[in-house]
């Protein structure tokens, strides 16, 4: 995604430029909520407004980016640039949360104006009776840590278009008058939960893509995709270090110089070990095979012990 410093993406979410990063996670939730196409009835409104939140969170999210942008706005490259006359700018980034809720659907090759004026150029009215995709759904999913290492299946519950079942999907009753659960618009906006599937060693910050769960079709058209964007939250005791998985472990200074059997819990089961006499801080113990899995791979790695001696 390119930054774009020129706009003030804290006026944006209405967080304060000094706001940290669980406060800008926060109010983006909020906001996204409002906004969300589904939870307004697909108004083009709400529509433009969940991009440029998205926007906004996109930069304001990411420490790296973050950093950036308000390097650029310090620096004085938050102005306006100018652009060719008739030129719109383009929105080709790689991620780009609001690019997921275009509208879909056939359109046709626009036409020039009848009265012949040069450069004049107008849309064909789309058929409200064609079929049309669905929308294409993203949301961030908090993961617990043990989970992403591990892999597993995550139930989480959202909203989306679904077909109106009153009318069956078609938006009239049995008198022919439009129905009143939806209004004649044939899908009704409906609470769904999902097992979604995790992978093991699963990346913080990865978009799995789920086929077939976004927002329902209109007039027989297909659904759209489901994208859930990992969080993986942290956890108390337990740090990642590619496949392994790093815990300080607090002992006795009598555990410590003497030795013995310490009981320690990993990441799915507990293990006995034995610490040596004349163990330092610091130290390291290494159970193999019992740390994170690759992404996608079978193989995990090591869990780390680091010595922690207190003065108890």
């Amino acid at each position: 995604m390119n930054i774009r410093a020129e706009k003030n993406y804290y006026k944006v979410l209405g967080v304060e430029k000094k706001a940290n990063a669980r406060s800008i996670k926060k109010r983006f939730r909020e906001l996204a909520k409002k906004y969300h196409p589904d939870a307004n009835q697909g108004s083009r409104k709400a529509e433009d407004i969940f991009k440029k939140i998205s926007e906004a969170y996109e930069v304001l999210g990411n420490a790296k980016k973050r950093k950036t942008y308000d390097h650029l706005r310090a620096n004085g490259a938050g102005g306006p640039r100018p652009q060719p006359r008739g030129q719109r700018r383009s929105y080709n980034d790689d991620f780009d949360f609001g690019r997921q809720y275009q509208r879909q659907g056939p359109r046709e090759e626009p036409r020039e104006d009848p009265s012949g004026r040069a450069g004049f150029q107008e849309e064909e009215a789309i058929d409200p009776n064609w079929p049309t995709r669905g929308f294409d759904l993203q949301f961030m999913v908090d993961v617990p840590f043990v989970l992403a290492a591990l892999g597993g299946t995550l139930p989480y519950s959202y909203e989306k278009y679904v077909l109106c079942s009153d009318c069956q999907g078609s938006g009239l009753n049995d008198e022919e008058d439009p129905c009143e659960s939806c209004k004649g618009t044939q899908r009704i906006v409906q609470e769904v939960t999902l097992n979604v599937d995790i992978p093991s060693g699963v990346a913080d910050q990865y978009t799995l893509r789920i086929a077939n769960e976004g927002g329902c079709g209109r007039n027989g058209g297909p659904p759209g995709d489901l994208m859930v964007k990992v969080c993986i939250t942290s956890h108390p005791r337990f740090k990642k270090l590619k496949k392994d998985i790093y815990a300080e472990i607090p002992i006795s200074a009598e555990l410590a110089e003497k030795g013995g059997t310490l009981e320690v819990e990993t990441l799915d089961s507990a293990q006995s070990i034995q610490v040596e006499d004349g163990t330092l801080t610091g130290e390291e113990y290494r159970l193999p095979g019992l740390g994170s899995t690759d992404p996608w791979g079978k193989k995990r790695g090591d869990f780390v012990i680091k010595f922690l001696i207190t003065d108890d």
